[in-house]
């Protein structure tokens, strides 16, 4: 695949991408557009097997794969409604592995929702670890003024010790 199709690929994708529900989401009628898939029909049979893939992971199908109503132009200016599919991230991931893998658009979508998968992973453990280590710093504050009050109280040496071998405060 050229660099060029690669990069008009991936503008494409993050272009499709919209909040439904305050969750990233792409049109399952755009992204069948995009991946190269010309009648609704065939994209739909890939779109239930991801469902199935879906369900026999034991996540909820539905909070992934919402069925959605979106307007289309139909000419002269008038529009009717269609039937769609909000897809999620993970959605879009399970039609990427279901689709026809000879199509270069898919073999694009497999990698790309793959990596971004990975990325937001990475970024939720980041998110993780600095949450981890501010408690870990403010129960470290919170131990040091406890062991201050203390002392301040005229507790001895032996006596702190024995409030520490308890688990009441450590430095």
């Amino acid at each position: 695949m050229k660099k060029e199709q690669i990069n008009e690929l991936f503008d494409k994708f993050q272009n499709a991408c919209y909040l439904y529900e305050g969750i990233e989401c792409w049109s399952a009628r755009e992204l069948q557009v995009i991946l190269g898939y010309a009648k609704w029909e065939n994209f739909s049979k890939v779109i239930e097997k991801a469902k199935t893939a879906c369900e026999a992971s034991g996540v909820e199908v539905k909070n992934h794969f919402p069925d959605v109503r979106k307007m289309v132009d139909i000419g002269s200016g008038t529009q009717r409604p269609v039937d769609d599919v909000a897809l999620t991230r993970y959605a879009c991931y399970l039609v990427a592995q279901n689709g026809d893998p000879a199509k270069s658009e898919i073999a694009f979508a497999q990698t790309y929702f793959a990596v971004q998968t990975r990325k937001q992973e990475i970024i939720e453990q980041r998110l993780l670890d600095v949450a981890r280590v501010t408690a870990r710093e403010k129960l470290s504050k919170s131990e040091k003024k406890l062991s201050g009050i203390i002392y301040e109280r005229g507790v001895d040496d032996k006596g702190f010790a024995i409030i520490r071998s308890k688990g009441i405060a450590t430095c």
